[in-house]
């Protein structure tokens, strides 16, 4: 019997670097789903630390442990990669009433155009202030300590991203 597009859910972001806000609304998110497929999107808005296939294999790494999760690459509209694995619903966190607003007019603009629903998980309050870019910001302007940013990532993707960053300086 095949799978319903309501028991497929997919958690799409740029995950530049994925976060321990991230790995919770996954670890969630499995719970509440069959199939959950972690979506590392390419946005030709952003210039990414890591490419795509970078992103995938950390998050990969740090979800074997879900059976029911999968890791994969995108480009393009989120809804239509949504329609292409099946899915019928899209998992976005929210940290405060900002997401909340931003989210809600591409979750609105998803049920229009491609019939796929939105389920918003509100972070944990740990991960509440906690941002890909504000971690790349602490990693090409200060000093720190990588123990201490592994509160917010995990250890292994600060130093990759801590060797990233002074790399290209």
């Amino acid at each position: 019997m095949p799978e319903s597009r309501t028991n497929v859910a997919i958690f799409p972001g740029a995950f530049d670097p994925m976060t321990h806000g991230h790995l919770d609304i996954v670890r969630r998110a499995s719970r509440l789903y069959a199939k959950l497929i972690v979506a590392v999107g390419k946005n030709p808005m952003k210039e990414h630390v890591f490419s795509a296939d970078e992103r995938a294999e950390m998050l990969a790494t740090h979800t074997a442990d879900l059976p029911n999760v999968e890791v994969r690459t995108y480009s393009g509209l989120t809804v239509e990669f949504a329609k292409q694995v099946g899915a019928g619903v899209i998992i976005r966190g929210i940290r405060d009433s900002v997401d909340l607003h931003a989210e809600l007019e591409i979750a609105t603009a998803n049920r229009i155009i491609g019939d796929t629903e939105t389920v918003f998980l509100m972070t944990s309050d740990q991960h509440v202030l906690t941002s890909s870019t504000l971690i790349k910001q602490i990693v090409e302007i200060g000093e720190y300590d990588p123990d201490r940013l592994s509160r917010l990532v995990p250890l292994d993707v600060a130093r990759r991203l801590t060797e990233r960053i002074q790399s290209r300086e």
